[in-house]
C-alpha cells in the first residue's frame, strides 16, 4: 500500500473516532435544548475553530484568489451542508438510540457508492456491489417497525436518514471533486459558516430558547470540537484515497457509537437493530476489502 493511500485511511479513521462521539455529546445537548439554539451555539464554536486553524495555516489568502465557478461551488456546498447536517441532528433528536442512528447512516457509504459509479465514474465489482446490497439489507432490519403498511413499516426517523445520506452523499462527492483545488481548511470554513448563519436565522424565526447550563455548554462545545476536527480529516482523506474508501472506513463509526451510548447512555439496539447494525457493518467491510483487491473476483470484472 503506497504511503498517501495509508495517510489517507488514517485520515478517515480519526474522522471515525472524533465524530463516533459527535452522536454522543449532540444528543446529550439535543435533548436539553431546541436545534436551532443548539446549532447556533455549534457552529459558532466550530467556525471559530475552522477560522482559527485557516489563518494559523495561511489559507485565508485563498478567498480572495476565487473564481466564479469556485464561488458557485462552494455556495451549493453551503445548501447542500445545510439540508445534510439539518436532517443529521433532527435523526438525533428523534431516534432515541444514537447507535441505531448511526447504523442506519450505513446508507451513507451505499450512496457515495452509487454516486461514483453514475457522477465520477469510478469502478464497482461484483462483490462491492454484494456489499452494498448487504448494507441496504441491513439498514431495512434496523429500520423494520413490524407494521404492513408504508407509514407503519419502519421506525420514526427511517426517511430523514434516508434524505440525509443522499445529501451527504452529493455533497462529499462534490468536495472529492474540488479538494485538490480548494483546501480542506476552507471547505471546513465555508460549511461552518453557512451552518451558523442558518442556525442563527432559525433560532431568531423559532424563536425558542432555554438557558444555558454547565452541561449543556460542555457538551456542546466538546462535540463542535470533535466535529471540527471529524470533518477536516474527513476532507484530508479525499485528497489521498477515493471518496467510497474513506466513507466505507467512516462507516464503522456505528461500532463505536454502539459503545459509547451504552456507557453514557445505558441503551442497547432491540436484538433485530443489533443484527441489522452487524449486517450493514459486514456490508461495508466487504465493499472495503473488495475495493482493496482482497478478493480475486473483483479484478475480473467491474462496473
Amino acid at each position: 500500500m503506497k504511503p498517501d493511500t495509508i495517510k489517507g485511511y488514517l485520515f478517515a479513521l480519526i474522522a471515525t473516532l472524533t465524530f463516533s462521539n459527535v452522536y454522543i455529546f449532540s444528543k446529550a445537548a439535543l435533548n436539553e435544548i431546541p436545534l436551532a439554539q443548539f446549532g447556533s451555539l455549534w457552529y459558532a464554536v466550530v467556525a471559530l475553530s475552522c477560522f482559527i486553524f485557516a489563518l494559523f495555516n495561511k489559507k485565508l489568502g485563498q478567498i480572495t484568489h476565487l473564481t466564479k465557478k469556485q464561488v458557485q461551488i462552494l455556495l451549493t456546498l453551503g445548501v447542500l451542508e445545510i439540508a445534510t447536517t439539518t436532517l443529521f441532528f433532527l435523526s438525533i433528536h428523534i431516534i432515541p438510540d444514537p447507535a441505531v442512528t448511526s447504523f442506519l447512516g450505513n446508507l451513507f457509504p451505499v450512496m457515495v457508492m452509487l454516486g461514483g459509479i453514475f457522477i465520477l465514474h469510478e469502478r464497482f465489482g461484483p462483490v462491492e456491489i454484494f456489499g452494498g446490497f448487504l448494507a441496504l439489507s441491513g439498514a431495512f432490519v434496523i429500520s423494520y417497525s413490524g407494521g404492513s403498511t408504508p407509514g407503519a413499516m419502519f421506525i420514526k426517523g427511517t426517511g430523514v436518514v434516508f434524505f440525509n445520506s443522499i445529501f451527504a452523499a452529493t455533497a462529499t462527492l462534490v468536495v472529492k471533486t474540488q479538494v485538490k483545488k480548494l483546501s480542506p481548511e476552507l471547505l471546513n470554513l465555508n460549511r461552518a459558516v453557512w451552518l451558523l448563519l442558518f442556525s442563527v436565522v432559525m433560532f431568531f424565526v423559532m424563536g425558542k430558547s432555554v438557558p444555558f447550563s454547565a452541561g449543556i455548554i460542555k457538551n456542546t462545545v466538546a462535540g463542535a470540537l470533535l466535529e471540527f476536527v471529524a470533518i477536516l480529516t474527513a476532507y484530508y482523506s479525499y485528497k489521498h484515497i477515493e471518496a467510497s474508501r474513506s466513507s466505507i472506513v467512516q462507516s464503522l463509526k456505528g461500532i463505536f457509537v454502539l459503545l459509547v451510548a451504552f456507557l453514557v447512555f445505558k441503551t442497547l439496539p432491540l436484538p433485530h437493530q443489533l443484527w441489522g447494525g452487524i449486517i450493514t457493518v459486514v456490508g461495508v467491510l466487504i465493499m472495503a476489502l473488495a475495493k482493496s483487491g482482497f478478493f480475486p473476483l473483483t479484478s475480473k470484472k467491474k462496473f
